[in-house]
């Protein structure tokens, strides 16, 4: 299996909203995204993964050298093997790279969130120099494209832990800031044993209420001249903020459940929003 063929592998087998917002790029940069979902498919898998806290911090700490490796040019895994192509011909930084690294770290060091400001920077480390790293390979050709990218990157994340409250707490993480659970009335040890209490549906409108306001607040930042570059996202932001809204209309009730949208759902408002934009 090829470098390459082992990316599409990774991507095409998690069944993940993102995989949908690759189909239409051309093939070059399709390539180079693919290579890059799967790097951080490898780097969130090692904590997901892992039962052993001592051996995913090894991990990472391997994965650590092995970027280092792929910008000395000399990559040993068949991801950043399919990676380093793209590192000179979209710019990509070794900081992001690291970055990324350093939010799965965060994983490893702890399971809950004070406010949302330190959610912020989880968010950013896991999600936001992601964004800044897909909007280099789609192309720009104003700075501010970076801005809207990174607020995107965060809006994504932000829906994420919505979607994952339940599965999270299932591994012990609450990522829910404490003091939002404070002002909704709303305790960890209810969330951990998959309560639904009183309090617990206004705290989830508020979380997605406030992920909305991050959706337009990135869509706002995006310059039109880039707009059609970075269909991709604009893609990733439409099948995500569909899912906020079936999430609404479940009453946030994600505790005992993953809501999702169908296959077939996704690839309808990945060709609509391609279409549109």
């Amino acid at each position: 299996m090829t470098p390459d063929e082992y990316c599409q592998t990774r991507a095409a087998q998690s069944g993940s909203s993102f995989y949908y917002s690759f189909v239409f790029l051309p093939p070059e940069r399709r390539r180079a995204i693919t290579a890059l979902y799967a790097f951080c498919r490898e780097v969130d898998d090692v904590v997901d993964n892992m039962g052993d806290p001592g051996i995913a911090r090894a991990k990472l700490a391997w994965w650590r050298s092995e970027i280092a490796q792929m910008f000395a040019g000399a990559p040993s895994h068949k991801v950043t093997q399919a990676l380093q192509p793209a590192l000179g011909r979209y710019a990509l930084p070794l900081a992001h790279f690291l970055a990324i690294i350093d939010g799965m770290q965060m994983d490893l060091d702890q399971t809950r969130y004070l406010d949302y400001e330190s959610l912020h920077l989880y968010c950013h480390r896991a999600a936001g120099v992601v964004g800044l790293l897909a909007a280099s390979i789609f192309g720009y050709t104003n700075a501010r494209t970076l801005d809207y990218a990174g607020s995107l990157g965060l809006a994504l994340q932000l829906t994420n832990i919505i979607r994952d409250v339940g599965e999270d707490a299932r591994r012990g993480r609450i990522y829910l800031p404490q003091t939002d659970l404070q002002q909704f009335g709303v305790s960890s040890a209810s969330i951990l044993r998959a309560e639904y209490t009183p309090g617990f549906e206004a705290l989830m409108k508020f979380q997605i209420d406030r992920t909305r306001s991050q959706y337009d607040l990135a869509l706002a930042a995006l310059p039109k001249e880039d707009r059609r570059n970075q269909r991709p996202g604009l893609i990733m932001a439409a099948i995500y903020h569909t899912l906020l809204d079936e999430i609404e209309r479940e009453h946030g009730r994600v505790l005992h459940q993953r809501i999702a949208l169908t296959p077939v759902r996704k690839l309808w408002i990945a060709w609509k929003a391609w279409v549109r934009a």
